[in-house]
């Protein structure tokens, strides 16, 4: 009464053979959507000591331009400041801080001006104090960076970027 036609063996042998494509594919489309706006981005540029690379993205441009004409210029870049200065530090804080900017302005939900994450700050606490040690030691808790009363940015906010408009 109501049986049904099978399908053909030979559909049946082979759509299990297509299966194994449909990851690829994914991982294909993915992949090249995120090459694609890694390089529309100048994603490389992120990976250098270059200060312009800061500049990619226009909501950096004020903090350039005041670092271009502050006391830190001649002596220092962004990521002499805003990473750690060791080698899987650096490069973790670069992959972390360019996922978290790239989400951000792409879903448009970050505070305007810019301001520094909890973590960046640290970073750049800790980043003071060992340029200047021989400076600060003695405002220090017994040396213990960690567990520091004094924090530079609280006085020295704009000594990297000069006075904010």
């Amino acid at each position: 009464m109501g049986k049904s036609t099978p399908k053909p063996a030979r559909w049946r042998d082979t759509s299990w053979r297509l299966l194994p494509l449909v990851p690829l594919v994914l991982i294909g489309v993915a992949g090249g959507a995120g090459g694609f706006t890694f390089l529309y981005a100048n994603g490389f540029s992120y990976l250098s000591n270059d200060p312009t690379a800061c500049v990619n993205c226009h909501i950096m441009r004020e903090q350039f331009d005041g670092w271009q004409k502050a006391g830190h210029h001649a002596h220092a870049t962004c990521n002499d400041c805003h990473v750690p200065h060791d080698f899987v530090g650096k490069w973790w804080t670069k992959a972390e801080n360019g996922w978290e900017h790239s989400k951000r302005f792409t879903l448009d939900d970050f505070h305007e001006p810019i301001q520094m994450r909890d973590v960046s700050r640290e970073v750049v606490q800790q980043n003071c104090v060992d340029c200047h040690a021989e400076l600060v030691s003695p405002l220090l808790t017994a040396g213990d960076v960690a567990h520091a009363t004094t924090d530079c940015l609280h006085c020295h906010a704009h000594v990297g970027h000069g006075p904010l408009k």
